[in-house]
């Protein structure tokens, strides 16, 4: 969405530190030194060291951001998944061909004055009329998209926390009869559309009927 509408500033957060540690090498001018091929043997081993990283504290390192880009081209359906001890647990993925970029720099002008966070969205530093897209994990049984999950009652909180918001807010999630009546509740305007992504973790790659909820537009 950012890339999309290419502000020249911007305020990202997410949950997942690993997601935001890559983007924040990104920032610096990224280039990738790894053998990145579509290899089973390889896979393992690389899960092997980040989730070695991550133990060593090392989760912020140049390393690490490298490996999360292969383990997340390379892993099953896309997926981003750690189980409660934090450790990144994907199985390998079923591709034909696999494409593998190694040089980020042409993201680095870009990104120059973005900033990236990795907190709790309750205490992000927002403006009154700042334009907030929120985009939380999708209202569905699998929820370890980071170490912790994301719960119903996070998803409240998320509702309510936009609600609260002067300025304008678009949020996007999965359209359950129980996040449409959320939102309703809360005073947004509900529109529907086809999501261009998938619901990954059970295989189906069938478009997922989404929910826009906009307010103060």
């Amino acid at each position: 969405m950012t890339l999309g509408l290419l502000p020249h500033r911007a305020l990202i957060n997410d949950v997942n530190p690993h997601l935001i540690n890559f983007y924040s090498w990104l920032q610096r001018g990224l280039t990738i030194d790894l053998v990145m091929k579509k290899s089973k043997r390889l896979y393992y081993r690389y899960r092997r060291r980040f989730n070695d990283l991550l133990e060593r504290d090392q989760a912020t390192s140049l390393e690490a951001a490298s490996l999360f880009y292969y383990l997340n081209r390379t892993g099953y359906n896309g997926l981003c998944r750690f189980n409660q001890k934090g450790g990144f647990n994907v199985p390998y993925g079923k591709y034909r061909r696999i494409n593998y970029d190694t040089d980020f720099t042409r993201y680095r002008s870009t990104f120059e004055k973005w900033r990236f966070l990795n907190q709790d969205f309750q205490s992000l530093p927002l403006e009154p009329l700042d334009f907030v897209y929120a985009d939380p994990p999708y209202d569905v049984e699998f929820t370890s998209y980071s170490k912790g999950g994301f719960s119903w009652e996070d998803q409240k909180r998320v509702a309510n926390w936009l609600a609260a918001h002067a300025g304008p807010v678009i949020l996007s999630n999965q359209a359950t009869d129980r996040i449409v009546k959320l939102y309703t509740d809360c005073g947004f305007r509900i529109e529907y559309l086809k999501a261009p992504r998938m619901i990954s973790c059970t295989g189906d790659r069938t478009p997922a009927r989404e929910v826009l909820a906009l307010k103060n537009l």
